[in-house]
Order: C-alpha cells, then structure tokens, then sequence
C-alpha cells in the first residue's frame, strides 16, 4: 500500500537525503582524501591492533588503541564503521566502544582479514544501511497499524494543546522517600498515563531517579515495561538503577563492554554457564577447525583453491547460524521472566520481543531520539513515556535538505505541544545557583529551581573577556574547524592562577579543532566538544568559545540549545572565555554577558600575564 500521509512521506524523503548524504560524507575516494576524512573526526587511522577475538555469535572483534590525540565525538558505541587499508576491500563492521584512546569494534566476516595488523590499518565512519531499512520499513508500514497511526497524526496535527490534563489524586508508597514534588507528580503521572506522558528533565533534576521510581511502581502493578535511549550510555545508566532496587531485568543489544553488575543481566551473561552454553562452545571450535583450513589457502591460488576456501568459509557461515539460533532460541524464555527489557530501538529490533506483550515503552534521552527510531519501538508497547529536555541538543543529522524539513526534530520535541501530559522536574541538584540562573531564565521560563544546598552568595561563574587582545579565530590545522590559540594560553595560565584540580576539570569547546588543539597542550584532564559532553558533569568546567573576528561572525554558536549544555555541566565552577565584541551583537549572547555582570565575576585577558 502506498505511503500518502505526508508526514510519513517527508521523514521518508529526509531518512534517503541522510543516506546519500552519509555514503558522500563517509566515502574514501579520488573526491575525499583520507587526510580530509581524518580532519573531519570521521576516520581514525593509524591504528594499533592490540588483541583479536571471536565475540558474539562468533563474529571477529577487534581491539585497538590510538596513538595520537583525535576527536572521536562522532564515533559512538554502536555506530556503523568500516575498517579499512590501502589498496584493499573495506570490511563492514560496528563500533562496540571507544574511551579515550582505546576501543573495540566487531567485524560483520567469516574472519579477520588477512591485512588486519598490517601498517596503515584505519577505520572510518559508515553509512548505517540496517538502521535506516528498518526506520524505512516501519514508516511504509505505519498506515496500516490503525491505533498507532491514530497517535502519528494526533503529533502531527496543527492543533497544540495549551491545557493540562489533570490528575486524579493517588495514594502511591513510594519506594523512594527523596523524591520532590514535582517528581512525585512526574511519577504519579505515568502511573495514571493512558497514551503518553512527557517528563520534561532540564540538566541536574533528577529523570534517572524519577523514571527508576515509576517503573518500579509500573512493575507493581504487574506491568511489563520496556525501556529504550538512543544511545548505550543512557540505557546503562537506567539499568544501574533498576538493578539497585532488585527488578528483573535484561538488557539486551551490545553487550561487549558493559560492566560486570550490568553483563550479570545480560543474554550473554545469564547463559554463560548453560547447557547450552557448552553446545555453543562446541560448535565455535568446530567453526574455528574451518577457519583453519580455510586460511591455509593464502591470497594468491588458483580457482580450485579458492572455491574450496570459499566452501570452508561458507561452513563457517553456516555454523555461526546455527549459534545465532540456539542463542535467539534460549533467549525467548530469559525475555519472559524479565519484568523490564532495556535496549537501544535498534538493538530492541534486532532481538525477538515481537511477539511479547508490554504495556509501557519508556525512551529515555528522547531529546536526542530521531523520531522515526521511535516509531521503530511503538508497536511494541501500548503507551508511551518519553523523557529528556528539547531545549539541550537534538539528534545528529548530516544532511542539509533533511534538516530543512525538520528531520533534526526529535521525538520529544515533536510531541511535545501534542500532548496534554507534560511534567516539568522544576528543581535541579547539580550546580550552584548562580551557574544554573541563566538557563531558568533563558531556557525553563524561570521555573528551574535550585536545591537549597546549592544557593549561597558567593560567585560560580566568570566569563574572560579577549576582546581587543588579538586573540582572533584561526582554521585548525585540519582545515575544516576552528581553534584560538590566544584562549588556549589564556586557559593554561588559568589553570595556574586558579589551582585547579585536573583530575575534577574538563575543558569544553563547540569546535573540534579546539579540543584537538587543546589536547596538544593540556596532558592530563578531560577535553571534549560540547556535543560529545552532553550528559555529563565536572566540578569545574571551562568553556573556549574561540569566535573573535571582525565580522563579528559567531557561526554555529548561534545554536543556543549548544550552550544550554555548555554551561550547564559545571557542578561548582563555570569559567567561559571569549570575545565579548564578536558575541555581544547577538541577542542572547549579549544577555548572557549582561547576566555575568549582575551574577558573576567579569575579568578581561589583561588580567593575566601572558
């Protein structure tokens, strides 16, 4: 049946203007250098190769390390990579981890090729053919599943919902006793939702500890709750705090580097010692006997050596099938035990849930989901909690003509005028008051509160003014992004000045020529984008903002929802750099500066000797 909602038909159009965006931006060819890929954060190469193995379902998985300083914001756990060398064929793989210089990635082969630990070897980013086939096929199918296509058009209509709906006073024993009201009222929510609830959860205000609370309350009431985030990260970060109340739990997906407490809760984890465990075994080493023999034949044979490799390989194949299906098939019973499943969509995809009835889908980070991933998930549930805040950073998209049409709108940020249930965590319990007052007022209306532990008089947050000191904005050594090498002296005398503790700072930055000019020269603390840091906290945190021209150009720093997270990671310090003549002509840089002067301190670089 054809697609004719257009709606539908313009998420399609926006996931094929991302593909070929991806296959233009990911090539390696006589248009794009390696150097080129390299200075965009989408290739690492060299590599060092320091362990092989066969992981999970007997595919080959590679760890490496990297010998050099690189901006790795792109590449996330779970990203589709290929590795890569010169003068051969790419292997298609996915990226398990990465952490500082050190990651892991699984390889979709029969066996490690042949060049893997020669010099040279690389990998880079790939177009992700699996995700957008499925996000393709669940919107081609969507008209046709009447009660979710009811709710598509319902987000989708012009009409915005202004009323909140009200709710009917519930006597709830909460299992958590800390909870503030406006938790309790996101918790009792959920609780009475009959389609979907939104918990709106500015930084530091508690949505990890309010969604644990309602899903254990869900599970009392004999729900089977299912819960998703776009990235691994924020999945684990929920499976912690589910686990340390004692719900049954599996979590399902990429499993390679999860800790211990989580592995335990795992697939993987909680057949290690089975019966069938030992079957599985079995059959690797058998694979392992064909691989052998297959490798005795090198690169250079004849037809009759190369069809009996291919033969051996193909038994290999045929092996790892057999393998996938006793795990898939032991895996059914550990799905039914299990009062809450936790996955990435892509990852809840690819496991066997169809056929299982849950009530409730959570999707956690929902501010970073793109919404055709969450109709991935819909049918799998019948009502629906998106939690995250559309005010901090939407989801990456790479092409220009889908971000046109919206398709960087996230799941959260399309709903969010659609439903009548939207529940605002009003108190935060992060930073001090004076580092978290702007954003209230810019951003939440002025109804984020602060705990009353944080509020003193004292002052967090300086901004150092570089205007007329010459500092100006440079192209990076890359050629592609931007670095100022006067804020990054400035930065280093800081450090100095103030006594600060690396170990509890991190410098961030929105360019990634910055952060890797930043890593040249600051050794032993936490440097990174902005974009790579949402999420995350510092006691002390320093923001480079590098634009100083004459221009007054302040380029992608016109993304405001950018510096909602920027200056909302430090816990005790925010110290911000930058050139108040380049930013002070735009509007919401110009209140910034004027909240820094009524709030904070305000220096200039003539402070410091440099």
């Amino acid at each position: 049946m054809p697609v004719t909602h257009p709606h539908v038909q313009k998420l399609i159009q926006c996931i094929n203007s991302e593909e070929a965006e991806e296959v233009k931006r990911y090539s390696l060819d006589q248009q794009q250098s390696l150097k080129a890929l390299k200075a965009e954060g989408l290739a690492l190469h060299p590599i060092v190769v320091t362990r092989k193995t066969f992981g999970y379902a007997d595919y080959p998985e590679i760890s490496f390390r990297l010998n050099f300083p690189a901006e790795t914001g792109r590449f996330r756990d779970g990203t589709a990579i290929e590795c890569f060398i010169n003068g051969e064929q790419p292997v298609k793989g996915i990226l398990l981890n990465l952490e500082g210089r050190a990651g892991e990635f699984r390889l979709f082969a029969p066996d490690f090729p042949d060049w893997i630990e020669d010099a040279g070897v690389g990998i880079k980013l790939a177009p992700d053919q699996h995700t957008t086939s499925i996000m393709k096929e669940v919107l081609n199918n969507l008209e046709s599943n009447k009660p979710l296509f009811k709710l598509f058009d319902k987000i989708h209509s012009e009409k915005i919902v202004t009323t909140k709906s009200e709710l009917k006073s519930e006597n709830i024993s909460f299992r958590n006793n800390n909870l503030n009201e406006s938790q309790q009222q996101a918790v009792n929510a959920i609780i009475q939702n009959e389609e979907m609830t939104i918990v709106h959860g500015p930084p530091g205000t508690g949505k990890t500890t309010t969604l644990v609370e309602a899903i254990f309350q869900l599970v009392q009431k004999e729900e089977k709750i299912l819960v998703s985030a776009p990235s691994n990260t924020a999945v684990d970060n929920i499976a912690k705090g589910l686990i340390a109340i004692g719900l049954k739990i599996l979590r399902v997906g990429n499993s390679s580097k999860v800790d211990e407490t989580i592995f335990q809760h795992t697939p993987e984890g909680k057949l290690a010692n089975s019966k069938q465990q030992k079957e599985i075994k079995e059959l690797k080493i058998r694979a392992e006997q064909f691989r052998r023999m297959a490798l005795k034949y090198k690169r250079s044979f004849g037809k009759a050596e190369r069809e009996q490799r291919n033969l051996l390989f193909k038994e290999v194949k045929a092996i790892r099938t057999e393998i996938k299906n006793i795990q898939a098939y032991n895996e059914q019973k550990l799905y039914e035990d299990a009062d809450v499943i936790l996955g990435t969509p892509i990852g809840l995809n690819d496991s066997k849930i169809a056929g299982i009835k849950f009530q409730t889908l959570v999707i956690d980070e929902a501010g970073q989901c793109l919404e055709p991933l969450a109709w991935c998930i819909f049918p799998f549930a019948e009502k629906y909690v998106l939690a995250g805040d559309h005010l901090q950073l939407p989801p990456t998209v790479l092409s220009r003509e889908a971000m046109k049409l919206g398709f960087n709108r996230s799941i959260l940020e399309v709903s969010f005028t659609k439903v009548p249930q939207v529940f605002l965590l009003n108190t935060q319990y992060r930073m001090r008051a004076s580092i978290a007052g702007f954003s209230s007022d810019y951003f939440y209306e002025g109804l984020l509160q602060t705990a009353p532990h944080l509020k003193n008089l004292a002052s967090h947050i300086c901004f150092i003014d570089t205007a007329g000191s010459g500092f100006n904005e440079i192209k990076g050594s890359d050629g592609t992004s931007l670095q100022n090498e006067g804020e990054l002296r400035l930065i280093q005398k800081l450090m100095e000045t103030e006594n600060l503790n690396p170990a509890e700072t991190a410098v961030i930055s929105p360019y990634s020529g910055q952060v890797a000019a930043a890593k040249e020269i600051l050794p032993n603390i936490r440097i990174s984008t902005i974009d790579s840091f949402q999420g995350q906290e510092k006691e002390t945190i320093i923001l480079s903002l590098v634009r100083s021209n004459d221009e007054n150009d302040i380029g992608f720093l016109k993304d405001y929802r950018r510096m909602n997270v920027a200056i909302t990671r430090a816990k005790e310090k925010l110290f911000v750099v930058g050139d108040s003549a380049t930013i002070g002509g735009d509007v919401f840089y110009n209140s910034f500066l004027t909240y820094i002067e009524m709030h904070g301190n305000y220096r200039t670089v003539w402070e410091f000797e440099l």
